[in-house]
């Protein structure tokens, strides 16, 4: 509970008898690792925040290709905002990387605690702001920047993710066939 409390703090101030409200519209679960928390289809139910664990986000082509579009761990927001906001079916997928202790934040009381905490509004305004910035940055890397850039990049910005993640996500997550990732891996260590 700690955890979330300290996350949405970085943002807004909630007053004691703001968190317990907070607090009581909120689950805790505990999820193994392969866990699809949510599937290709389906309508997105819930903003999911990660208290341990790793969980990825990620869409399956035609052909049968994943495609990770992010990566969440301790602390981190995941799931899928077209879906959830629109309350529409989404195409993507949320697995559980490594076992993992998540909250889940409903889009029915998520618009709940807008009418009684407005603070709360003003905290996911700016969580949804950071991510639009996110992914317009790596969609422009996507287009101006060499593999190899794209995988420094990564590093530099999640050197935690480095160890953790499986190198065939990391791959597809910098747009990259996990053979050419070996190849590009194997020949940057030469360097």
């Amino acid at each position: 509970m700690a955890q979330i409390l300290s996350n949405i703090s970085k943002i807004v101030t909630l007053s004691p008898e703001e968190e317990l409200l907070f607090l009581s519209k909120i689950e805790i679960k505990n999820y193994k690792a392969k866990t699809i928390l949510l599937s290709a289809g389906e309508v997105c139910k819930y903003s999911y925040f990660v208290n341990s664990g790793l969980l990825r986000s990620f869409n399956i082509n035609d052909n049968i290709v994943e495609h990770v579009l992010s990566f969440a761990c301790q602390g981190w927001w995941i799931g899928d905002m077209y879906s959830f906001l629109s309350q529409k079916p989404g195409n993507l997928f949320i697995e559980v990387l490594e076992d993992a202790e998540v909250v889940l934040l409903s889009k029915e009381n998520q618009e709940l605690l807008y009418k009684q905490i407005p603070k709360l509004e003003r905290f996911f305004r700016i969580l949804t702001e950071n991510s639009l910035v996110a992914n317009q940055e790596r969609l422009m890397d996507n287009l101006s920047l060499s593999a190899e850039e794209r995988f420094e990049k990564f590093c530099n910005k999640y050197p935690t993710l480095i160890q953790k993640v499986p190198q065939k996500h990391i791959a597809s997550y910098i747009g990259v066939t996990p053979e050419f990732f070996s190849k590009m891996k194997s020949k940057l260590l030469r360097k």
